[in-house]
């Protein structure tokens, strides 16, 4: 049984004792137990934990793609959901896939190409609207996603891992791409990822997941200055410790 939760005005979404179960052959597979956590308006909180924890469930529950077995879930407004491989479709050039959104929300031909070039110029692809993306790096087609998403016009954006199979200089590049898209338009973001260092880089808040079934275990709040560095010796030492937690909690799993 589910239902919604009320919203103050300041909280962008909420989840209170979230449970996820999936039949797993003759039994149930519980990916979440009695999650809840709260992200603020405007807020950019990062989700670590180990693999199978229910981080990429919690996102599929938020965008409405899975229902949950019992608890309380609520997004203010609009979602787009952000994965980590790009899915761009191969027969679309880059403008077209950041168009399909636009025309799904009924946006007439001329203005879809405009606000299209005007998304792929945010991410830095001015230039590429016509290249379809066996034409495009791993990190350009990322940049596609994510002009993609924010054609959606959302309020919250899930990212659940969207920079994890790119090279390290590439991540990093696209760390302050969205860093920057933030603070431009007050998303609301939240952003799953298995690094303890990617999460300290960009998040306001980490909330560190136990092993499955997932919830919340432990919160760090990151005071560090923006913008952040991820050699910069205070974020390595928060990290650390972050890593050392998440460490725990797969040895209490196991």
């Amino acid at each position: 049984m589910s239902s919604v939760l009320a919203l103050s005005d300041k909280h962008a979404l909420s989840v209170e004792r979230l449970t996820v179960a999936f039949p797993h052959g003759d039994r149930l597979l519980v990916a979440l137990q009695g999650a809840t956590l709260e992200v603020k308006r405007g807020e950019l909180v990062c989700i670590v934990g180990a693999s199978g924890s229910g981080k990429s469930t919690l996102l599929n529950i938020l965008a409405g793609l899975d229902r949950p077995t019992n608890g309380r879930v609520h997004v203010h407004g609009r979602v787009a959901l952000m994965f980590q491989e790009a899915a761009l479709l191969p027969w679309l050039t880059a403008a077209g896939n950041v168009e399909l959104p636009l025309e799904l929300r009924g946006i007439k031909s001329r203005q879809r190409r405009e606000l299209a070039r005007e998304l792929l110029g945010r991410v830095h692809l001015a230039g590429f609207e016509k290249r379809r993306p066996h034409e495009l790096s791993g990190g350009m087609k990322q940049r596609v996603a994510l002009a993609r998403a924010l054609a959606q016009d959302a309020d919250v954006l899930l990212m659940d891992e969207p920079f994890a199979a790119l090279d390290a200089i590439t991540r990093d590049l696209l760390h302050e791409e969205l860093e920057r898209i933030w603070k431009e338009t007050g998303l609301t973001v939240l952003f799953v990822t298995h690094n303890a260092r990617e999460a300290v880089r960009l998040g306001d808040r980490v909330l560190v997941f136990t092993s499955r079934p997932g919830r919340v275990a432990h919160e760090v709040k990151v005071g560090l200055p923006r913008p952040r560095h991820l050699d910069s010796p205070d974020l390595a030492v928060i990290a650390g410790r972050i890593t050392e937690r998440l460490k725990q909690e797969v040895a209490l799993g196991n």
